[in-house]
């Protein structure tokens, strides 16, 4: 089924075109993935698409029938509990709503208003009336912001599920490699469309790349010599063909397009040389903003080169913990030391708030001093051009200024760097240049991140919370830790399959937080038994339709190995609650 046909979409800028001539047919089972670089207009072209914004030239036609979702960074929540306003969503099945929300980490505020949610959970409740009624073609904009984990793991299983049409922007490379099977590039006012998910898309933008470069090389020579040429006396140039001549002009003053962005820039950065005394905390207690105690008892050392990445879910306590670290809240128990050559830059989620008329240049300085060089070079690495430093912050993007006040965090000539989830709102080249310069930076990072691909780049060691109060380190870095995770799951099935289904207790969980995890898991096999019954019924009327047999057969298979999973992991639950109460 076409759910979308668009032909010559054009959007301009006062100085430019945002994109233009974009064409393009999106049918059921499409999965596209946008990227581009921050002020590309990929999320402008989400809304395009979705019929929220008007184009400046071009059409759009919807498939007849095709209902389209979009999850907007713009849009606000409606007015309600978090229950009930995805739960309107979807009347018939309540349970499912409650089922997403707690996926999404939103299970302890079910019946919290909606006005008194922060930006990142009225996001994941969004996300949420999605999910439950995705239509036929889904359009999100960046769906893993301000989701942990636990939370992107399964976001990424569910849209790798998801049978409708999906048009994905997401700095997330886990996720676009794995549910993707196109890819749209935008590339100042260009577009390249690659009929392969991410992996082809890399490929070809590689050889892209190479083959611009080859003929930039090409058209040099040819320069030089047209050059000479050109330069030839005074009596000889008056019988030159005035149409070679201005071919020759061309050559010599033509610009190549290449790459959006340049090659590495290596560049010596300034840091402070660290003493041998970094940070150390000996039984540090961490309290977080409402009351609760989220880390007891920790010791921690800090090296000059540490690479240190803070994970758990939503609620554990990362943020106050990295705060903490940082001196931006005092402990609430134990002892917290710096060494004295200690100089930190910190980076939240919501960044410095810059003055909108100032330029590029200036925020990236400073108040107190002029740009120098080194400024200048650190802004080129990070994809500020020598023009656009002279830009003021107000014509850039969001995407941009996100980048800009990264930018003015490392200007700021730490030797010790906290970043609280840095990766929401970059493109992927700036995640991955922002990766090289922390691989080469001499000074010592911890991160609070669930950008998975940038924590196995950065991170050596990962410290672990699990919202009990216990942090545990995890050398290897997150790779390390998940195949542990993986392991332990892969264990409990074995456990279950050969009937001990005594699982081992988690040191810390409580009866009720059990008995939760177990209702929702008869809402997940109530779900799964509902979608089984009904696959039996559908293939019962399709006896004639071979393909559609197939697709059935394929999906009822998946929903029996949910379901075997899912009650794998209600007898292991119970197994635990009954061990917890003794019985």
């Amino acid at each position: 089924m076409i759910l979308l046909d668009a032909v010559d979409l054009t959007v301009r800028h006062p100085e430019r075109d945002l994109f233009r001539g974009i064409s393009l047919t999106l049918s059921t089972g499409d999965r596209l993935g946008i990227v581009g670089i921050n002020g590309t207009g990929k999320s402008t072209l989400l809304r395009v698409l979705a019929g929220k914004t008007e184009p400046d030239a071009g059409s759009l036609r919807r498939g007849q029938g095709a209902r389209i979702v979009m999850v907007d960074q713009a849009d606000p929540v409606p007015a309600g509990t978090v229950r009930g306003v995805v739960a309107a969503a979807v009347p018939d099945a309540p349970w499912e709503a409650e089922a997403v929300l707690t996926r999404l980490g939103l299970g302890e505020l079910l019946d919290r208003p909606t006005d008194a949610l922060s930006g990142g959970q009225a996001r994941r409740v969004q996300l949420a009336r999605a999910l439950v009624d995705p239509g036929d073609l889904l359009i999100l904009d960046e769906p893993t912001n301000h989701l942990d984990l636990d939370a992107i793991d399964w976001l990424e299983g569910w849209l790798a599920a998801y049978t409708g049409g999906l048009l994905l922007v997401s700095h997330d490379r886990h996720v676009l490699d794995r549910v993707t099977n196109r890819m749209l590039e935008l590339d100042r006012g260009q577009h390249y469309l690659h009929d392969t998910g991410y992996a082809g898309y890399l490929e070809a933008k590689a050889e892209r790349e190479v083959s611009a470069a080859s003929a930039e090389a090409v058209r040099k020579n040819l320069a030089r010599a047209e050059l000479a040429w050109l330069r030839r006396g005074a009596p000889a140039r008056t019988s030159k063909p005035k149409a070679r001549i201005d071919a020759a002009t061309a050559l010599v003053e033509a610009r190549p397009e290449g790459a959006a962005r340049a090659s590495e820039l290596h560049f010596e950065f300034p840091t402070p040389r660290l003493g041998d005394v970094v940070i150390e905390a000996e039984d540090l207690s961490v309290e977080a903003p409402d009351g609760r105690i989220v880390v007891r008892g920790l010791t921690l050392r800090l090296d000059p080169r540490e690479r240190l990445g803070i994970v758990g879910p939503n609620g554990t306590g990362k943020t106050s913990l990295l705060d903490t670290l940082a001196r931006r809240r005092d402990p609430a128990a134990g002892e917290l030391r710096w060494g004295s050559t200690v100089e930190f830059a910190y980076h939240d989620q919501l960044g410095a708030s810059l003055d909108p008329e100032l330029r590029v240049r200036q925020v990236i300085a400073g108040p107190h001093r002029e740009p120098d060089w080194t400024d200048a070079r650190l802004a080129e690495a990070f994809w500020f051009t020598k023009d656009n430093q002279w830009s003021p912050v107000e014509l850039l993007s969001g995407g941009e200024r996100r980048r800009l006040q990264l930018v003015a965090t490392l200007a700021t000539k730490p030797n010790v760097l906290f970043l609280d989830e840095p990766t929401n709102d970059l493109d992927l080249e700036t995640l991955r240049a922002l990766e090289d310069f922390l691989e080469d930076w001499q000074g010592a990072v911890v991160v609070v991140s669930h950008d998975r691909a940038f924590l196995e780049r950065v991170a050596n060691d990962v410290l672990v919370l699990d919202g009990d109060g216990s942090a545990r380190r995890w050398p290897g870095g997150h790779a390390a830790w998940l195949e542990h995770r993986r392991a332990n799951r892969s264990a409990g099935a074995a456990r279950v399959a050969k009937g001990d289904t005594r699982a081992k207790a988690t040191p810390g969980r409580s009866t009720s937080s059990i008995s939760a995890e177990i209702r929702q898991v008869d809402k997940t096999m109530a779900r799964l038994e509902k979608r089984k019954v009904a696959l039996l019924a559908e293939m019962d009327g399709a006896v004639t339709d071979h393909v559609r047999l197939t697709e059935l057969g394929a999906e009822l298979t998946k929903v029996g190995d949910e379901l075997d999973s899912a009650e794998s992991s209600w007898l292991e639950l119970s197994a635990e609650l009954e061990e917890r109460r003794g019985g």
